[in-house]
Formats: C-alpha cells, structure tokens, sequence
C-alpha cells in the first residue's frame, strides 16, 4: 500500500499556532511514516523608498534568520526523539503565500500542516490570513491546525 503522506510540509512562523500545527505533523509522521520539513519566511524589501536604506532590511533579515533558526534546531530535536525525519529551510519572502505554495508544488509534498491564527474582522481584512492563502492556492491538501 503507498503511503497517503510520503512528505509533509509545515509552515513556520515562530507563534504558538504554528508551533501547534507542527506537534499535529510530527503526529502524522509518526501515523504515516513520513518526512517533515519545517520552512520559515522571512519578509524582506517589504517596501522600498529612494531614501530608504536596504541596509536595514539586510540586518532585520540576519536577525530573523538567527532567531529563526533557533527555533527550528529545537523543533527538529522533538521530531528527532519522536523518529521522525525532519529538515528546514529559511526563504527570504517577498509574497509568503506565493512563497510556500512554489516550494510545495516544486518538492511535490503531499500535504501542508500550517497554523491559524484565528483572525476576524478587520484583522483579517488588513494583515491577511496565511493559511487561508495558502489553503485557496496549493495544489496539495492542506491542514488549517487552529
């Protein structure tokens, strides 16, 4: 029998959402025997002026990546000691919906487990949903985690 989810794919974003769609993957992995890979958008450029200094974008986007990596060494550490292969990646993102529905479809992943945060109103309607982004435009399945 082929397994239903060969590759999971995990969006990360440092919250507690997505910390809790991860613990819902690695509990897929288990269940399935799959791979896990961890990817972390990291927004940069986010707009540019004649007068602005890129310079500043760089020095945000070093930070984010080390704080970002930290993270992800710790949740590849739980996954180790559940047997579960994981891997992560770091993207510098201009559009993170774009983002992670080209990385999924590129690496053929069977499934995406990515967190909600659970925005409403004009919450939504300003900062957007991820998920839901993510939801509308991957070619695979997708598990909204709230």
């Amino acid at each position: 029998m082929e397994k239903l989810f060969k590759n999971i794919l995990i969006p990360f974003d440092l919250s507690a959402h997505s910390t809790r769609a991860f613990k819902v993957a690695v509990d897929l992995a288990k269940k399935y025997d799959s791979k896990l890979t961890l990817l972390t958008c990291l927004e940069g450029d986010a707009w540019h002026h004649k007068y602005y200094d890129s310079r500043a974008d760089s020095e945000l986007i070093k930070k984010q990546k080390k704080v970002s990596q930290k993270h992800l060494e710790k949740l590849e550490e739980i996954a180790e000691k559940n047997n579960v292969s994981v891997k992560s990646h770091i993207l510098k993102s201009k559009s993170v919906v774009n983002d992670i529905v080209v990385f999924a479809k590129s690496r053929k992943y069977d499934l995406i487990v990515i967190g909600s945060h659970g925005r409403t109103g004009l919450d939504k309607v300003l900062l957007g949903s991820v998920a839901n982004g993510v939801s509308q435009k991957a070619k695979c399945p997708v598990l909204i985690v709230k």
